[in-house]
């Protein structure tokens, strides 16, 4: 432990009698990023969280400069130089962008009333110290994009304390809702960081990303830490069979794409906030994929079918509905699962069952009144298994299941209507290989029973996998949908910049 800014000996922790950690153990030096690895489940999110403050582990110790701590509370974890960036947007939009990075401290003062003028000051400095000036303290944060809100809580880990200086810094996903030049923002910090010698702990599933920034790598597995390698000597493929015992399952299964059938989903002249005239098709048995920049467009594309349009038509089955609403959908033959997941997408104080059933209440209702908890329990454990949910039981609460298996309970929900089309948001964003490979296979097996499936999704890589067309944005405006034959992810990001042949 000498040397070691933080070493993690031995953790154990159990929930109601499910074991989170058996026996998890780190060091982190000075100047250093290690980068902590492993599926949904594995217990990366119980460790950050005992680091936080925020749960006391049943066993094991904690040592900070040599010296053991004891944790109890996030105000004791921040007074001891620990800062915490997440993956999810814990924003309150409603209020401007230097209040949400002061959420948690004291406002700057002066005459017992708030220094607005300080406050403003101290917002703008931490963004600078990202390399961010186009983004206003005073601004209003509902009207920032995602990847923009993450950048604000990122900001909020350096704002200094005299009292209690920053020494270790615990990213968790820190660039899941990032486009590419704001991660390369986030990479310059680290870079600064370590030359200040601080630490961080890094926990990414971007295998490329990890490889890139990381100077050693942890892998946690069922709660237990099975690899410590220096990421010069790591590959992908040790990596992948370190986290899952299996090789190879972050690639989208191989499947002979499914001959298309009658169109489920033809949308036309639609338009919305972001979107402009937006016409295509979606056949049964299709996965279709859409990509394109930041802000080119197809971010918005899911909430203009889903009742956010203010013009066009859509047509399902061949038969023209009005959705004024994403309850309208539903009925009407659309599952969505959304990008935000914990925000836009679940009820985590509600458990598994309670979630799956959430759009399906009529059907699990005795004479459209009374809830049958029966068959809401049984469709439940029924998706369960079907999506490879890994929970105690469908009484669990969604709260306390890892990101991963938050998202298979999206999918359940989603599976359970046995929907016309299904709608996908970044569908593995945040998702660890193991959990990828099981979406993906699903998604392989929608297609096949003649489901159309829509994807969304920035990972090129994951398009090319997955969808036999893919649509390409462009300001606005679906410009081009293309089959995927031969495509690569240079000629895909090229006609998103507009160079057709790949630049």
């Amino acid at each position: 432990m000498a040397g070691a800014l933080l070493s993690i000996s031995h953790l154990r922790k159990a929930y109601a009698g499910a074991t989170a950690l058996k026996d998890a153990s780190l060091d982190l030096h000075a100047g250093e990023t290690v980068a902590l690895m492993g599926e949904n489940g594995a217990g990366k999110s119980t460790l950050i969280k005992i680091l936080a403050g925020a749960v006391s582990p049943d066993g094991g110790e904690v040592h900070l400069e040599g010296r053991a701590v004891r944790l109890a509370s996030p105000r004791q974890a921040h007074q001891h130089g620990l800062r915490f960036i997440h993956q999810e947007l814990n924003v309150v939009a409603t209020l401007s962008v230097a209040e949400n990075i002061f959420l948690g401290r004291a406002y700057p003062g002066r005459f017992g009333l708030v220094d607005w003028r300080r406050l403003h000051a101290h917002a703008a400095a931490c963004l600078a110290s990202l390399g961010v000036s186009h983004i206003a303290p005073t601004a209003r944060v509902s009207r920032l994009s995602v990847g923009d809100r993450m950048l604000i809580r990122i900001a909020a880990a350096f704002l200094e304390d005299a009292s209690a200086p920053a020494r270790i810094f615990v990213m968790d996903e820190p660039t899941a809702a990032l486009a590419g030049e704001e991660s390369q923002r986030l990479f310059r910090v680290i870079a600064e960081l370590k030359r200040r010698q601080c630490g961080i702990l890094y926990v990414s599933h971007r295998l490329d990303e990890v490889l890139a920034i990381a100077d050693r790598i942890v892998v946690l597995r069922d709660g237990e830490s099975r690899a410590n390698l220096p990421a010069a000597q790591a590959t992908k493929r040790a990596l992948i069979e370190a986290m899952t015992g299996r090789e190879n399952a972050e690639a989208p299964p191989p499947a002979a794409a499914p001959a298309r059938g009658d169109v489920v989903l033809a949308v036309a002249g639609l338009e919305a906030p972001g979107l402009r005239e937006l016409s295509f098709d979606l056949h049964a048995g299709e996965i279709l994929g859409f990509v394109g920049l930041a802000g080119a467009g197809p971010e918005h594309l899911l909430k203009a079918l889903t009742g956010g349009a203010a013009a066009g038509t859509i047509a399902i089955g061949g038969a023209v509905v009005r959705l004024r609403e994403p309850a309208d959908a539903w009925r009407a033959g659309l599952a969505l699962a959304p990008r935000e997941r914990r925000s836009e997408g679940l009820l985590l104080t509600q458990d598994i069952a309670a979630n799956v059933a959430l759009p399906h209440l009529r059907r699990l209702s005795r004479l459209r009144t009374f809830l049958n908890r029966s068959a809401e329990r049984a469709q439940a454990i029924d998706m369960g298994v079907r999506v490879k949910l890994k929970a105690s039981g469908p009484r669990q609460k969604t709260r306390t299941l890892s990101g991963g298996n938050q998202q298979k309970v999206m999918f359940a929900r989603a599976v359970a209507g046995a929907p016309r089309a299904l709608l996908l948001d970044e569908p593995t964003r945040g998702v660890d290989v193991g959990a990828k490979f099981d979406i993906y296979a699903l998604l392989r097996e929608l297609a096949a029973t003649g489901a159309g499936i829509l994807v969304v999704s920035s990972d090129h890589e994951e398009v090319l996998g997955l969808c036999s067309r893919v649509g390409i944005f462009r300001g606005g405006r679906l410009v081009e949908i293309v089959a995927n034959e031969d495509l690569t992810p240079h000629a895909l990001l090229a006609r998103c910049y507009g160079e057709p042949r790949g630049g």
